[in-house]
């Protein structure tokens, strides 16, 4: 990948997922009462992940699911129709701490849009975001509660997340423009 630079390995997911999942546990005492939503695309394997982190600690499952924001987003007026994918959250998120999880936190309406979606499903107790990289340049007033890997970016810049359960390898690039 050219003009590149390699932000996490396989190693560094590994070592970063295994720090947020503990910082989850530490800010939630009720551990049964967490449940993770993963935001489609990029958040559905990193919630996958977290939640058998957290199950190992707090030794039961953790559920988690995943929904799409594609419908809830503020820009539908300006791009082509999005591609819709499967929203699966099988358990009430009324009165529960949710950690919504997302790959990449930049502009924050995309966490937005996720919140406004959430609401479908009943009225949590508590939302706590979760990003694997938050690359700043916020639009939005989105602050992440769990961060892996906070960058400094430049607005035309991309950061890549590469995940084996999407048929890579575990890595996170920044590619400049």
């Amino acid at each position: 990948m050219s003009n590149a630079t390699l932000l996490l390995s396989a190693t560094g997911i590994q070592r970063t997922l295994a720090r947020m999942a503990q910082e989850i546990a530490e800010r939630n005492d009720n551990g049964t009462e967490v449940v993770l939503v993963g935001v489609q695309r990029g958040g559905i394997h990193l919630a996958d992940r977290l939640s058998r982190m957290l199950a190992d600690i707090w030794g039961h499952p953790v559920p988690n699911g995943r929904l799409d924001v594609n419908m809830h987003r503020d820009d539908l007026n300006r791009q082509m129709p999005p591609e819709v994918h499967a929203t699966v959250i099988p358990f009430d998120v009324t009165g529960r701490a949710v950690v919504l999880v997302d790959d990449v936190l930049f502009s924050g309406r995309t966490t937005r849009a996720a919140l406004d979606a959430l609401n479908d499903f009943g009225r949590p107790k508590r939302v706590q975001l979760a990003v694997l990289v938050d690359r700043g340049l916020r639009e939005l007033p989105i602050t992440p509660d769990f961060v892996g890997k906070a960058i400094t970016t430049r607005p035309d810049d991309h950061v890549e997340v590469r995940l084996k359960e999407d048929g890579g390898e575990d890595a996170v690039y920044l590619r400049h423009a």
